[in-house]
């Protein structure tokens, strides 16, 4: 019936301007401006375990996650894997192909099942130009993106295993926006191992001797931080914080 398909295309409108107005890259656009953007974004699911893009793809479309995490990723010829990020809702990922015009430099995987809002770089570039807030938001972004660069380079060559752990479960509570209070990471031994540079099995070795001191609790496929504070000490010493 038109109009039941006319009440759909409603609902779905002032969904999407719902979320997007929550979103802390976009919250601070005007109702104008935000509903331009709701013409742009399109609704997509991914399955866990779907390639959004891959290293090497046209830089063409910017992504905001809606719900679900997506795991941001590279990998050597030999077969090595690293893990450069995790983005969960209320982050975006595709930005620097998307501004710079550049290929992909990462893999994006789907690490759960996910929606996202999808907005072409034919429409965002002329969008962002026209908006010096939201330029300034992404300006920002990449600014944190460059830091965390930075702090994780750092990371490999100054701290022992522990304090890179450390560093590394603290950035990703620090991560969880939507829900601070919470301390349970989702996340595997091995992407961990994959994220800080070493063998699962140290991780695994590791984790069990912080569970021993009830610093951590270990589930499948989640890591609970119990003793953020004796984490931090040891991020912050780099060193001498082993078994």
């Amino acid at each position: 019936m038109p109009q039941e398909k006319a009440g759909d295309a409603r609902r779905h409108s002032s969904s999407k301007l719902s979320v997007l107005r929550e979103h802390p890259i976009f919250r601070d656009l005007e109702p104008d401006a935000l509903d331009q953007l709701c013409r742009y974004a399109k609704h997509t699911v991914f399955k866990r375990g779907a390639t959004i893009f891959s290293e090497g793809d046209p830089g063409n479309c910017l992504y905001a996650v809606i719900s679900g995490t997506v795991k941001i990723s590279t990998s050597s010829p030999e077969g090595r894997n690293a893990l450069l990020n995790l983005i969960g809702p209320a982050e975006v990922f595709g930005d620097m192909g998307v501004l710079s015009g550049q290929p992909r430099s990462a893999d994006a995987i789907a690490n759960t099942n996910c929606e996202v809002y999808v907005i072409d770089r034919r429409d965002f570039l002329p969008f962002v130009r026209s908006q010096p807030t939201l330029a300034m938001k992404f300006i920002e972004l990449l600014c944190a993106r460059l830091r965390r660069t930075s702090e994780q380079v750092e990371q490999v060559i100054l701290k022992d295993l522990p304090g890179r752990l450390a560093s590394a479960l603290l950035g990703l509570i620090e991560k969880r926006k939507p829900d601070p209070g919470s301390h349970t990471i989702a996340i595997t031994q091995q992407e961990i191992s994959e994220m800080v540079g070493m063998t699962r099995e140290s991780i695994n070795k590791q984790l069990r001797a912080w569970s021993a001191r009830n610093w951590v609790r270990l589930e499948h496929g989640a890591i609970i931080v119990l003793d953020a504070s004796a984490l931090r000490d040891l991020a912050e010493a780099g060193a001498g914080g082993d078994e």
